[in-house]
């Protein structure tokens, strides 16, 4: 058996926050479900927007859901005509107040949720498997990260048979600085899956 962790839980208090920041009470287990169904929500409406990860902050009457996206103005729309939609939305769902703040990720490159979207979107769209992966690693070394590791898995390449594909990169720099498994390295790390796509057609 694996003895595996999630890495960004042994970062909490050092360099992470919580996605969710809200104190349980006795309705503990509704707040996880509707937590759930706020993010599913977004991300299937946000699904061109580029977003990486939704922070949900609650007050007595009050939600608060902070966007991280690569692009903003998708969202944002004309006069923030899109914003309003979705607090409508939003407020449909929970039954209360909604408030949107949105946060542009300056370096999409760097990011872990976005690099795997990106790679996904170029395997449904017949790009090779390894070019794809090989040309997300030489894109997001060029902006500065000091490592990146890829795995691809599945019937990749009209195989006729489950096989897994990695590719990884290391600047030469960083094993003599520190080690990338400190708790104070910033690891942008994301298992990341999509439906199984009909490439056979």
């Amino acid at each position: 058996m694996g003895q595996k962790c999630n890495p960004i839980g042994n970062r909490l208090g050092f360099i992470k926050g919580w996605d969710s920041n809200w104190y349980g009470g006795n309705n503990y287990g509704d707040k996880i479900v509707e937590d759930d169904k706020i993010r599913k929500y977004l991300m299937a409406r946000l699904k061109k927007a580029s977003v990486s990860k939704i922070v949900i902050e609650r007050t007595l009457k009050l939600v608060t859901v902070t966007i991280n996206t690569a692009r903003p103005g998708v969202i944002i729309g004309k006069a923030g005509s899109e914003v309003d939609k979705l607090k409508e939305e939003l407020k449909k769902i929970t039954g209360k107040d909604i408030q949107i703040n949105i946060f542009e990720i300056k370096r999409p490159e760097l990011d872990a949720r976005l690099v795997s979207d990106g790679i996904c979107r170029q395997i449904e769209g017949r790009i090779s498997y390894r070019r794809a992966i090989k040309m997300a690693i030489q894109t997001s070394m060029r902006m500065g990260a000091e490592g990146n590791g890829c795995r691809s898995c599945k019937r990749s390449g009209d195989r006729a048979y489950g096989n897994v594909q990695g590719r990884s990169h290391t600047a030469a720099h960083t094993a003599r600085r520190y080690r990338l498994q400190s708790r104070r390295s910033t690891h942008s790390i994301r298992p990341h899956w999509r439906e199984s796509v009909d490439l056979s057609r």
